[in-house]
């Protein structure tokens, strides 16, 4: 397999797809260490060279995960971290903490954690309501200076906050929810994004597992962050399932998955708006990582564009709940 890259920034070309190592911590079930980082090299060695992670996934355990790839294969990476949720948000103890004071201390421990000497793109995990976005930007720009950052990223941020952002700094990439049933960025986030020339990397683009199929509600564990979401609540999943036969019956016309089918959308869409995109999925086996990168080579009509466009809807009322729990909203 032959991944093709994108250029989501001058001087930030990654894998057309990236992986996102939430799925190598504990967040959504128990984790085998020595099965996630098989998933990871596999990732690399097909070519899925773009990993996405964060301080808080598993309290700096998908780090942890992540540094021991690094060990052998930094080069091979294009490697992305997050700062500013604070807490435990397996269990929905979390806080914001965008104090300009913070970022070298966060920043240090995750190179710390990841066993490198510098990020390809640093994030700001969520917007701190507290601090000016001016301050937090301007800090992280100063460890760019220092050389431990290469490319500044914003994470569920707004429209307005991305432009008051870019004015500070250059933003190389933003990353925010974006899927099939999960399109509410498309109303400002992704047309600023495009104005200024900022990547857009969707995160959780198969619905947290949903839209690739393999949701079961009934083997999620306790501390499952699904749990809390109002979109996997049971009044939730007649709405759900009808969004997936949906999805699943145009994979039949293609010979392909839900997950490859949720995945190519986005890529259309990104297409569609004009701008660089590449979607993170997460997962914990290998064989689902090589499931998600054929969906580089689906092309899907503007039949089945329409179709899959008409699908948010559906599940608008508990897209709008989850929101409450995710940040203030994305416009």
């Amino acid at each position: 397999m032959t991944v093709p890259t994108v250029t989501l920034a001058e001087g930030l070309t990654v894998s057309a797809q990236g992986y996102g190592a939430m799925s190598v911590a504990p967040v959504y079930g128990p984790v085998d260490p020595a099965e996630a980082l098989a998933t990871l090299h596999h990732a690399v060695d097909i070519g899925i060279t773009f990993i996405d992670t964060a301080n808080v996934y598993g309290e700096g355990a998908s780090e942890r995960a992540v540094g021991e790839l690094l060990k052998d294969r930094r080069g091979e990476v294009q490697l992305a971290t997050k700062f500013g949720l604070v807490g435990n948000i397996a269990n929905g103890q979390r806080g914001i903490n965008g104090d300009p004071a913070y970022v070298p201390q966060a920043l240090d421990e995750s190179l710390g954690r990841l066993g490198v000497d510098h990020v390809d793109l640093y994030y700001l995990h969520r917007v701190d309501p507290n601090v000016p976005i001016e301050d937090t930007v301007g800090a992280i720009a100063e460890q760019v200076k220092a050389g431990k950052v290469r490319n500044i990223g914003l994470s569920e941020a707004t429209g307005d906050e991305l432009r008051r952002a870019y004015g500070v700094h250059p933003i190389a990439a933003i990353q925010s929810e974006w899927s099939i049933w999960s399109r509410d960025v498309e109303n400002k986030v992704v047309p600023t994004a495009a104005e200024l020339g900022v990547g857009f990397v969707p995160f959780s683009p198969v619905g947290r597992g949903f839209l690739a199929g393999s949701f079961d509600a009934a083997t999620l564990g306790d501390n499952d962050l699904r749990r809390r979401f109002p979109r996997f609540s049971d009044s939730a999943l007649p709405a759900n399932q009808k969004v997936l036969d949906v999805v699943r019956a145009v994979g039949d016309e293609l010979g392909a998955t839900p997950a490859q089918v949720s995945l190519a959308w986005l890529d259309a869409k990104g297409r569609q708006y004009g701008l660089p995109s590449v979607s993170i999925p997460g997962t914990r086996f290998a064989a689902r990582v090589t499931e998600n990168a054929g969906a580089l080579d689906i092309v899907l009509s503007e039949d089945q564009i329409a179709r899959l466009d008409s699908l948010a809807a559906i599940t608008e009322g508990f897209r709008s709940a989850d929101l409450n729990w995710v940040s203030q909203g994305r416009e």
